[in-house]
């Protein structure tokens, strides 16, 4: 039939509206019956359920009931027609389970052909997870049936019934494996059409010498669909797997044993076999002989695929990507355009991790620049600005700037990503990028596009410091006609934050105070706040005059937002001390803990006798708030700047420690300990995550009590381990132990935690101490042919790493304004000492010790030393259980001869936060 767009249709609305459709079925009842007359009524019916039209449940069982009136009559093409049918409304109508008897005689196998590959696919719709255990011998008879199209159906048909009958299809493995196995017969004249259409090579040949016979060729399509239902019904075994992919990926012709025809079945089996390389390192070099092997396969599909599964491996060396990097340029000059369009997209995938190895084929992709298909230029353009040297930019700039309007948006939203990589790579660069993006970000486009041109513009700010104002002076030029309010606001924080620190902030004013007279109330706002912050920021008396006139002027805005906004500046103008916490403060809190606080304090009704102490929530800085906030990077901008992955790292702890707070809420034994005041950063590894049983650990800090949540995975898929404990030893005391909650049984499949609780025996006391732990269970082995375990087993105990108590346990990283909290805390507690860090064996060396000792903040980038002889490291953090905040100095000084010697000075609200500190060191 002819498919046209909706508005073309003109008078066949009426030939195709729902309700005619329902009235003419009663042509199924007519006898003698049509077939034309009801093939076109079945095809219509077809065009609505794939339009997406609804039918009633009652209208989908009339239409059903109707069509398998059909089954009576011989005509095969009208047989076809009404499978398709049935198979979509088999999903809406009811009782449809009552036609089984009259699809499975089309399955018997003395019949045509043509009837069983769709009988087959239809009766997968229609029985039920009771069904399929009776309906078995017939699956089982065609997947392994000689006809290719008829074993595809049946394989295919397991596959939908796998979900609901896991069991019964698990049975048909051996069957399965043969149709993995089988030879193929040639089949081209079953529907008419060279079996190519299945995805199956072969030849053809006339049946007879007289040049009238039909077309003849061999499709092993079959083995596409076999394998991947025997990946599907052995995947919970990663051994049977393996030997899987090592019997089909023997040392036969071409990398593979020969028993695979089919390109597609080939391609599937690289992907297992990349899977189990990375699950199995035991097997790397024989699964990479095999991928190896298939690069001179004479499929072209083959040869990418095996090609880009060896570019994918991790820790692939220059010497292994030889290869296959040879066979994508070989493909560069190919004539079709799909094969160039796998062969450079691969290599710019590649070109964002190993550059240098892309590099060669540099001249090659230069040609495609001009290639008509204009995603392969992009490609081609993106692959050479990440492999390119410095002395190639201007060239591949220019040659960016002739297509950039003559590709969509998602395509410019490519080429803007790797210039932005770019940027950071060639610094020197900087000018003509900026001029480029400036230009781009003038151009046409939707809120994608130009927002990725902002994000470019704000990294080269952020890690660029010579093109700071030029490209603020761009931003602004930018928001004289943005229309775009999320930008515009954006843009507006980032000039309030970076045009102070410029060396002629004023030029920036007048912009921002255009967005106040021009722009919609949310951008008014947010230029009212950009204002307030060059007024206190700048220094400049006469600057804060001016920004105060401006400010007045906004008291009669319509919006009460800019009002308040302009009130509260205002305020903060004059008053010095309201300047450092509301515009001057770099620290905030995180959200993550901020809610889970919240949410804590309002659903406990007896915490709300007191108000509520923000003091407690650690602070984080705004940058690191920043990189709370997901945004849109590239895996090669990520590998460009590892900086915004380390900043990242606080915002995604804090975010970790909600998590927490929420799963020790569900323990009810747990209850009455109050709020937990931290945890561990990240789990503590107590085992080799190659063992039997792998054991992490995870220490929280109440005020009264410390409980060790310890995840326990068992990898052994034959045993199950029940009345799973930990046996806690301490060295030191001060720590009793309560209670142990253990986890009842821990299988392959399905993980357990084991929760141990001890009571500080002095609370107002740290207790240090280390614990020797002890993994104690019942281990049961389980039947593999049921998967259940047995009735009796054995107990068994597991030793595993100690684990420790420490001064940073109780100590939360915090951010602070160092020198103003440091005069504070004058009048605090304070204590000073001189350490000799002998094993130090560099500055660096001694900050990142501390640093992971004390658990605390490093402020002000202070931790990396600037100079190799003396350096002071600032600290900042927060006692847990409301203790208040601790700042600690570290004054060091390294020789050669007697290593690093550190004068640490602590202040803090405590007297016994010093101490912690000092009995750290």
């Amino acid at each position: 039939m002819s498919f046209k767009k909706d508005e073309e249709l003109g008078g066949m609305a009426f030939y195709h509206d729902k309700a005619t459709i329902v009235q003419e079925a009663r042509v199924f009842n007519e006898s003698p019956i049509s077939p034309r007359r009801c093939r076109s009524l079945l095809t219509r019916i077809l065009f609505l359920l794939y339009a997406g039209e609804t039918f009633t449940t009652q209208e989908a069982t009339t239409l059903f009931f109707g069509v398998t009136k059909l089954f009576q009559h011989k005509d095969s093409a009208l047989r076809q027609m009404v499978y398709l049918v049935i198979k979509e409304l088999s999903s809406i109508a009811e009782d449809v389970i009552m036609v089984t008897s009259s699809i499975m005689k089309d399955m018997q196998p003395n019949l045509e052909v043509v009837y069983r590959p769709n009988a087959i696919r239809a009766l997968a719709r229609i029985i039920d997870t009771q069904s399929v255990q009776s309906t078995e011998r017939f699956f089982k008879s065609a997947i392994v049936d000689r006809n290719p199209s008829i074993s595809s159906a049946a394989l295919i048909s397991a596959y939908h019934l796998h979900p609901i009958a896991r069991d019964t299809i698990k049975r048909w493995a051996n069957e399965t494996q043969e149709a993995v196995n089988a030879k193929a017969v040639s089949s081209g004249s079953m529907f008419g059409m060279s079996s190519s259409y299945f995805g199956g090579g072969g030849s053809s040949s006339n049946s007879n010498g007289s040049g009238a016979g039909q077309v003849q060729s061999t499709s092993y399509i079959m083995q596409y669909h076999a394998l991947g239902l025997l990946y599907l019904i052995r995947e919970k075994d990663r051994m049977a797997i393996t030997k899987m992919v090592q019997q089909l990926g023997g040392s036969g012709k071409g990398g593979s044993s020969g028993v695979l025809r089919n390109p597609m079945a080939i391609c599937m089996l690289i992907r297992y076999a990349s899977k189990v390389m990375e699950d199995d390192p035991n097997v790397h070099k024989q699964m990479f002989d095999f991928l190896d092997g298939l690069l001179r396969h004479k499929a072209d599909m083959v040869n990418i695929e095996a090609a880009r599964a060896i570019c994918d491996m991790k820790g692939v060396t220059p010497q292994e990507l030889y290869r296959p990097v040879a066979i994508f340029q070989l493909f560069l000059s190919s004539p079709k355009p799909v094969l160039k369009f796998a062969a450079i997209k691969s290599l710019n995938k590649l070109s964002m991790v190993h550059p240098a190895a892309v590099s060669g084929c540099n001249v090659d992709i230069e040609n495609l620049i001009t290639d008509p298909n204009r995603s392969i230029a992009t490609y081609a353009i993106t692959t050479l600005l990440k492999t390119g040297n410095e002395a190639s930019v201007d060239r591949l700039m220019k040659q960016i700037s002739g297509f950039m309007t003559e590709i969509t948006d998602e395509f410019k939203i490519i080429v803007v990503d790797a210039i932005r990589s770019l940027c950071l790579k060639f610094p020197a660069k900087q000018a003509v990028m900026l001029s480029f993006l400036s230009g781009v970000l003038r151009d046409e486009g939707g809120y994608d596009f130009k927002r990725a041109v902002v994000e470019a513009i704000f990294d080269m700010i952020k890690y660029i410091s010579d093109c700071k104002e030029t490209a603020l002076a761009h931003l602004c030029e930018f928001i004289e006609d943005c229309e775009f309010t999320k930008l515009s606001v954006r843009i507006l924080h980032l000039l309030g934050l970076e045009g102070p620190k410029t060396k002629q902030p004023t030029k920036f004013i007048r912009y921002i105070y255009n967005r106040v007279v021009l722009e919609n109330a949310v951008v008014r706002a947010a230029a009212v706040s950009s204002l307030a912050k060059f007024g206190v920021c700048v220094g400049d008396p006469a600057v804060t005059k001016s920004v105060n006139v401006l400010l007045r002027r906004c008291l009669d805005d319509v919006d009460d937002e800019v009002r308040d906004r302009a009130a509260l500046y205002l305020k903060v103008l004059n008053e010095q001390a309201l300047a450092d916490v509301y515009v001057r403060e770099e620290g905030t809190f995180p959200l993550a803990s901020l809610e889970a606080e919240l949410a804590a304090y309002v659903s406990h009704p007896e915490k709300q006798e007191q108000a509520f102490d923000i003091t407690t929530i650690p602070k984080i800085s705004r940058e690191q708030a920043a990189a709370e906030v997901p945004r849109a990077a590239t895996a090669d901008f990520v590998a460009s700047a590892p900086k915004a992955i380390e900043e990242a790292k606080p915002a995604s702890a804090a975010a970790v420690q909600s998590q927490y707070v929420e799963q020790l809420s569900a323990v009810p034994e747990l209850q009455s300990y109050g709020p937990v005041h931290r945890s561990s950063a990240r789990p503590i590894a107590l085992t080799e995550s190659e063992t039997e049983y792998v054991v992490t650990a995870v220490k929280h800090i109440y005020k009264e009590h410390i409980v060790f949540q310890f995840n326990i995975t068992n990898t052994l898929q034959e045993s199950v381990l029940e009345s799973v404990s930990v046996l806690m030893t301490a060295t030191e005391e001060g720590l009793t132990e309560d209670f142990i909650i253990p986890a009842e049984s821990i299988t392959a499949d399905a993980p357990g935690i084991v929760y141990v609780s001890f009571t500080r025996t002095a609370p107002e006391e740290f207790a240090l101490s280390s614990f020797e732990c002890t993994l104690k269970f019942v281990s049961k082995e389980v039947d593999p042919t049921t998967g259940t375990p047995e009735e009796e087993g054995y107990d068994d105990e597991y030793q595993v790493e100690q684990i420790d108590i420490g001064a940073g346990d109780y100590i939360t990283p915090t951010y602070a304004t160092f020198n103003s909290e440091w005069e504070r805390l004058k009048g605090g507690a304070t204590a000073t000492e001189t350490f000799a860090l002998s094993s130090s064996e560099s500055l660096k060396a001694a900050c990142d010790s501390l640093i992971e000792e004390l658990n605390m903040e490093a402020l002000g980038g202070t931790e990396v030393p600037t100079s190799t002889s003396v350096h002071t490291l600032n600290l900042s953090g927060m006692l847990a259980g409301g203790g208040g905040k601790i700042l600690a100095r570290c004054r060091m000084t390294y020789q050669t001869e007697s290593g690093v010697t550190l004068e640490l000075a602590v202040r803090a609200e405590q007297q016994a936060a010093c101490d912690l500190v000092m009995s750290a060191i």
